[in-house]
């Protein structure tokens, strides 16, 4: 019994001081496909610095997401439509907005729903590496 209360111990204790997983190997472990609702930009944002520090343009092809590093490029499906898009991640989401992705004007409208202004998505992770076929596949 003294053994077992001894190894129940030690084990506890060795638990509680490893560290917990840093941002990075969290994202690492983020999912490959993601579902949930995408929004896009306000006018009012168009001219001011991301957060990877680029100048934001709703011409571009570029989307604000919190749990994918900086850099990453996405495919973006609409659900409803089918219609797809590949834009990189440059920018974050405010803390407490519970939407998956903000896009560009540019690519909302590739997916057509800037008259609706939100739609449900399909979010699939490409890597940091721009794909060969940027967009091929935005108007099926």
């Amino acid at each position: 019994m003294a053994i077992a209360l001894l190894f129940l111990h030690v084990s506890v204790k060795v638990r509680a001081q490893q560290p917990h997983p840093s941002r990075q190997e969290a994202a690492k472990k983020t999912t490959k496909i993601q579902y949930g609702t995408a929004s896009f930009y306000a006018n009012k944002f168009n001219g001011r610095k991301t957060a990877s520090g680029e100048i934001f343009s709703q011409d571009k092809l570029t989307a604000a997401h919190n749990g994918l590093p900086l850099g990453t490029w996405i495919k973006v499906t609409n659900l409803k439509n089918k219609r797809s898009v590949v834009v990189r991640v440059n920018d974050r989401l405010a803390h407490n907005n519970k939407r998956l992705v903000d896009l560009s004007r540019a690519g909302a409208s590739k997916l057509g729903y800037t008259s609706k202004g939100l739609t449900k998505v399909k979010v699939e992770v490409l890597g940091k590496k721009k794909p060969e076929t940027v967009n091929s596949t935005a108007n099926k």
